[in-house]
């Protein structure tokens, strides 16, 4: 009722912890080093004090190390206030986070294979509803907070301003019920230089770059669609700060980790390792029980449980649930019924003992709550 028209538009697709994940892959197959839990606590400098490293500490283990370096870079998200007081205490807030909030319900509430944008919601911003892994998410808000953390929770006017904007436009009304996941995200915004600037909306999505005194580079702002731009200008300072041999970045063209012509499946998880998926076969052939799927109507094996723990850093259920299958983000009642399966998949690929078990999923479970719509 109503309608006057409509426009339809390309766009891409990506899945951000998987992206995440590849590129760090990416970066080990040319020469680089990526270390997982480890927490820098402070800087190192020099006599001239100029920074010369970090000190960190492994969170597994409790292990502290010191690691020098030419050049430190803080692209810590929504963290790099923290980092950047390691350097100057007194230092101005160089981000202002933005709270954007994500429902997940199933295929049927979209009717279709396309997404679907919403450009005139109640407060003048956009809603979307975009299939994806076979469910369809619906989002998102833009709230702007005070402090950042590790796990944002969702609000309930933001829940219900998604529902009640989706529910307008879509033949099925969505209701709390339906939703299968819910989930919180955090845009690490550059923080405006005017104070007056209170709506995050208003607030530029484009990249900044501050070097200190001591020689820490730090990014914020950005997006996923432009990280390739911004690590490009955040190298070309680095190259200068570290005195390193300039070099052309190479990036353009790169292809990353896993690339691959061959045609997949998406109705089936192996999709997301491309030229990867082959050695998950190959692991399941070496070792049948592997290909045991882990729950009824999902394609998630405990191949790839193992395969996260061999290759791509995963050292607990939450790893693996929700940022290696994403399964805490699809369907959260199901995450907590399958991590009894994890743990144990887990325990004996790390040689960990019942005690580490039982307490894996005391601790997914107090997560995974919070993903689940009461």
């Amino acid at each position: 009722e109503g309608l006057r028209g409509g426009v339809v538009y390309h766009d891409g697709q990506f899945d951000d912890s998987r992206m995440a994940i590849t590129l760090a892959l990416t970066a080990i197959d040319k020469g680089g080093v990526c270390l997982n839990y480890m927490k820098v606590n402070c800087l190192l400098k020099d006599a001239a004090g100029k920074i010369n490293g970090v000190h960190a500490v492994d969170t597994l283990d409790g292990k502290e190390y010191q690691i020098k370096s030419k050049v430190v870079v803080n692209a810590t998200g929504v963290f790099v206030d923290d980092v950047m007081k390691m350097d100057e205490c007194d230092t101005r807030r160089k981000v202002r986070p933005s709270q954007g909030v994500h429902l997940v319900v199933d295929s049927k509430f979209l009717g279709g294979r396309s997404a679907l944008m919403i450009p005139k919601t109640k407060d003048g911003r956009v809603l979307f509803g975009v299939p994806w892994h076979g469910k369809v998410v619906l989002g998102t808000t833009d709230t702007p907070l005070n402090e950042a953390s590790l796990e944002p929770r969702a609000l309930e006017e933001e829940v219900d301003f998604i529902l009640d904007q989706a529910g307008q436009y879509l033949d099925r009304k969505p209701t709390r019920a339906d939703v299968l996941s819910i989930f919180a995200g955090l845009r690490p915004l550059a923080a405006p230089t005017h104070a007056d600037s209170k709506k995050t909306k208003e607030i530029s999505r484009n990249h900044k770059i501050y070097r200190s005194k001591s020689g820490l580079l730090t990014i914020t702002g950005g997006k996923w669609t432009t990280y390739r731009a911004m690590a490009e200008d955040v190298i070309n300072q680095a190259i200068v700060i570290g005195g390193l041999s300039p070099a052309e970045c190479v990036t353009k063209n790169l292809r990353v980790h896993g690339y691959t012509k061959e045609q997949f499946d998406e109705n089936d998880w192996n999709y997301v390792y491309g030229s990867d998926a082959g050695k998950i076969q190959k692991m399941i052939e070496k070792e049948p029980s592997f290909a045991e799927k882990l729950y009824e109507g999902y394609t998630f094996t405990a191949a790839h449980v193992v395969w996260a723990a061999r290759e791509e850093f995963a050292q607990n259920i939450e790893d693996v649930l929700a940022r290696r299958v994403r399964m805490l983000f699809l369907d959260a009642r199901a995450a907590l019924k399958i991590a009894p399966k994890v743990a144990s998949v887990l325990a004996a690929e790390l040689g960990k003992d019942k005690t580490w078990e039982q307490a894996q999923i005391a601790d997914f479970n107090r997560l995974a709550r919070g993903y689940i719509l009461n």
